[in-house]
């Protein structure tokens, strides 16, 4: 099977990540297991400032895009560090369970907890079906902290193709860095970059140019449909950018089937 491997920058703290969900499950229904991932951490509060930034929230983006977002700012300044280990961790010791955790940190996170706070990371740990103390011990170990050092420096050792797209690039001049969130996309020896936020079609148009022999699933038929795929709660704008429906729609076929559970200004959906 003709396959396109995805790498991801991003950072749970990121709200312009999280704000980027939706389009990054429509790739994944779309294409399903044709595109495989690979998540790696930019830990953006590195960066003199940008934990300031982050504290004060980002009420707007929730208006804008969609996506639940706790409109107060933070109680407090806080590290991405711990949370992007934590990730890390869970990919070097146990492979396949960093995006579940990616997804259940960036959950809490974006409600208002701070992702430092060893509590928060063991919730979010129990979420992704992992044992907290086991992630407390794997993230302990030199092989994890390697790999986060190995994530910060691809993080900003930006591909010649994204260069070129400085506009997208963030972090000081003297050292241009991914945004959150950033593809890289590659087949064998052929690359495409895809920094910064964009729409959908920026990356199928990706994904077409590398292998425009996969299969594209057509939308799902219904959102039960899609609930039941995903596996887990997905807010109005996810499944709305996967149905192809405007947010209203989506949530009155969603009011439908699914049980929401209130989140910021919106929901998550499940099915009962």
């Amino acid at each position: 099977m003709t396959t396109v491997a995805i790498t991801l920058f991003t950072d749970p703290a990121c709200p312009f990540a999280f704000s980027a969900e939706p389009a990054r499950w429509r790739l994944r229904w779309h294409y399903g297991d044709q595109l495989r991932w690979h998540v790696r951490m930019i830990v953006l509060t590195l960066e003199p400032g940008e934990a300031g930034k982050l504290a004060e929230g980002a009420p707007g983006l929730q208006r804008r895009y969609g996506m639940p977002i706790e409109p107060a700012p933070y109680a407090r300044e806080f590290s991405s560090e711990p949370a992007c280990l934590a990730v890390v961790a869970a990919r070097t010791h146990a492979p396949g369970s960093e995006q579940p955790l990616l997804r259940a940190l960036r959950v809490r996170g974006q409600l208002g907890g701070l992702i430092d706070e060893p509590q928060l990371i063991a919730d979010a740990a129990s979420a992704a079906g992992l044992d907290p103390d086991e992630l407390a011990e794997w993230m302990r170990a030199p092989a994890s902290e390697r790999a986060l050092a190995e994530d910060v420096l691809a993080a900003r050792t930006p591909s010649p193709a994204a260069r070129a797209l400085d506009h997208k690039l963030s972090g000081p001049r003297e050292q241009r860095r991914y945004s959150a969130p950033s593809y890289e996309l590659t087949r064998g020896e052929a690359a495409i970059a895809v920094p910064g936020f964009n729409p959908v079609e920026a990356y199928e148009v990706a994904v077409a140019a590398l292998a425009p022999e996969l299969e594209r699933r057509p939308k799902p038929d219904d959102v039960a449909e899609l609930l039941a795929w995903a596996q887990v709660p997905l807010a109005t704008a996810e499944v709305a950018q996967v149905a192809q429906l405007d947010l209203q729609r989506a949530h009155a076929a969603l009011a439908r089937v699914a049980r929401p559970t209130a989140a910021g200004a919106d929901f998550y959906w499940s099915l009962d």
